[in-house]
């Protein structure tokens, strides 16, 4: 199942809770979520954590779709075209947006899948160091770099989201991984941020991705479908 992830920020002039409430009360319910080919569907909503810095984007839309053929037959449905698209520019700076289609590992699984797992979330966006091939980045994550993670006190759930390789016939993408990193509650992942066992997370990351392109967002998880699929 292709596990898309679209970043977002609010238009200017609307502030990041209007932006949030816009969000998962009107577009996600009104709109996104009438799309059929769409089988679940989450918004994360930004929220500001002690060491976690300022995040590019104020929220992310998590969408599964079955396949390539029904993420293209959504494209094309009147929900999407007179719907979903028409009623981006109310809420969100469109031209910030970054998409990413991924296949998503589950390492640590928490809860089971079907059910909702509590807390907060740290996402981390990670781009491959330079000279390293994809295949070896996502060997080096699965290998090395997973075990380190799982190491970190508190931690309830982990996923590994590696971007799919077709995005890679057409250009090369921003990000080639994001990892999701689940936690009770915000002072729960502050601690965990001060770990030493996140400190050695944080030493392997210098190993095998370009710094500048790591980016950090801590987020809460809001279900529109799911997290059973429909």
């Amino acid at each position: 199942m292709i596990h898309q992830l679209i970043f977002a920020a609010p238009k200017p002039g609307m502030t990041k809770e209007e932006f949030h409430r816009y969000w998962v009360e009107e577009h996600a319910v009104r709109f996104a979520s009438k799309i059929p080919q769409i089988r679940k569907y989450a918004v994360d909503t930004s929220l500001d954590v002690a060491g976690v810095g300022e995040p590019l984007w104020n929220g992310i839309a998590e969408i599964w779709l079955k396949n390539e053929e029904e993420q293209l037959a959504s494209l094309q449905t009147p929900e999407f075209l007179q719907g979903a698209r028409l009623d981006e520019p109310n809420w969100a700076a469109f031209w910030r947006t970054v998409v990413l289609d991924t296949d998503t590992d589950v390492v640590v699984p928490g809860e089971p899948e079907n059910t909702v797992q509590p807390g907060v979330k740290l996402v981390l966006l990670a781009k491959r160091r330079e000279g390293m091939s994809r295949e070896e980045f996502r060997r080096h994550n699965r290998t090395a770099h997973a075990p380190l993670v799982a190491r970190i006190p508190g931690l309830t759930r982990y996923y590994q989201s590696f971007t799919r390789d077709s995005w890679y016939g057409i250009s090369e993408p921003p990000f080639d991984a994001a990892y999701h990193l689940w936690f009770d509650s915000p002072t729960i992942l502050e601690a965990a941020l001060k770990s030493t066992q996140y400190a050695a997370v944080e030493a392997d990351f210098k190993d095998f991705v370009n710094e500048q392109y790591l980016h950090s967002m801590a987020v809460r998880e809001h279900w529109v479908l799911g997290p059973e699929p429909r």
